[in-house]
C-alpha cells in the first residue's frame, strides 16, 4: 500500500512525523524518543525538518506513524 496523499512529500525513508514545542515538524526514519521540548532520533536513523507552524503546547500528541505498508 502506498503512503497516504497527505504524506506524499515526505522522504521515502520517513516512517514517523512529529512536531516539537516550537512548531517545527520533523520526519524520522525510526520512532523518535521524547525529550523536554521535542523529539530525538537517538542516532539510530535519519531525520529531516519538513515544516514549520505555530508553537504547539500539545506537541507530545503529534507523533504519528506514516509507514508504508
Amino acid at each position: 500500500m502506498s503512503r497516504p496523499e497527505a504524506f506524499a512529500g515526505l522522504p521515502d525513508w520517513a516512517a514517523w512525523i512529529a512536531q516539537d514545542a516550537s512548531g517545527t515538524w520533523w520526519a524520522y526514519e525510526v520512532q523518535p524518543q521524547e525529550y523536554d521540548s521535542g523529539w530525538y532520533e537517538n542516532e539510530l536513523g535519519r531525520y529531516r525538518q519538513i515544516g514549520e507552524s505555530e508553537p504547539n503546547p500539545d506537541w507530545r500528541s503529534t507523533l504519528k506513524s506514516v509507514r508504508k505498508d
